[in-house]
């Protein structure tokens, strides 16, 4: 069974949960093509890393999720599949598609210092600090219909409860896409102002 993210439940909410996330590592690839299409091409090259295909061959537990945001934003979430939808939706490759950070949560322990190296100059690593953030869990395909109709609940659920958004969304996918989409887990995250008023989740 792939393990998880750790992460402590602060308060939970009707439509929400907000979560305390430790700091950890990503392995994190760009890649061009619609909101659908992202997680699937960034997939190969992740898999490589922790399959072997590094400096060390050496094999890395897969976490979940997978993260993806937008290529202009840090992620900040390890244990789903994440993505962050961009402000334009690309329909397709090629010039002006929208491109999009896909990323493996690294197994607890892992820091920027003892990781293996990607042999693969896509791939890279990236810290991610301590973090507050606001999600909600939905089932249902992967698409940014189910994506955009989940967030817009978040952010007026999150308004109702007085709490402060910062960053962009990012999307978690927690399961192989063999699964059955009506028994997916997904979420979608949002990090919060934390409760000494600073920003939280930015690398």
């Amino acid at each position: 069974m792939t393990a998880q993210q750790p992460y402590q439940i602060v308060r939970t909410y009707d439509d929400f949960e907000v979560r305390r996330y430790p700091a950890h590592l990503l392995a994190e690839v760009t890649v061009e093509g619609t909101f659908e299409q992202a997680g699937n091409r960034a997939f190969r090259y992740l898999f490589s890393y922790i399959g072997g295909e590094n400096q060390a061959s050496q094999k890395v537990a897969m976490t979940a999720p997978v993260v993806q945001d937008t290529a202009a934003q840090k992620i900040s979430m390890t244990a789903p599949v994440l993505q962050q939808s961009g402000a334009a939706q690309g329909h397709g490759d090629g010039d002006g598609a929208p491109k999009f950070r896909v990323a493996f949560v690294l197994p607890e322990g892992f820091t920027i210092e003892n990781a293996p190296r990607p042999s693969n100059p896509r791939v890279h690593l990236a810290t991610v600090p301590e973090s507050l953030a606001a999600v909600i869990r939905f089932s249902g395909r992967w698409n940014a219909g189910n994506y955009q109709r989940h967030l817009q609940t978040l952010r007026i659920a999150l308004k109702e409860s007085g709490l402060v958004p910062i960053g962009p969304p990012r999307f978690a996918r927690f399961d192989p896409p063999f699964k059955p989409w009506f028994l997916r887990h997904n979420e979608i995250v949002l990090d919060l102002k934390d409760h000494d008023g600073n920003a939280s989740g930015t690398a």
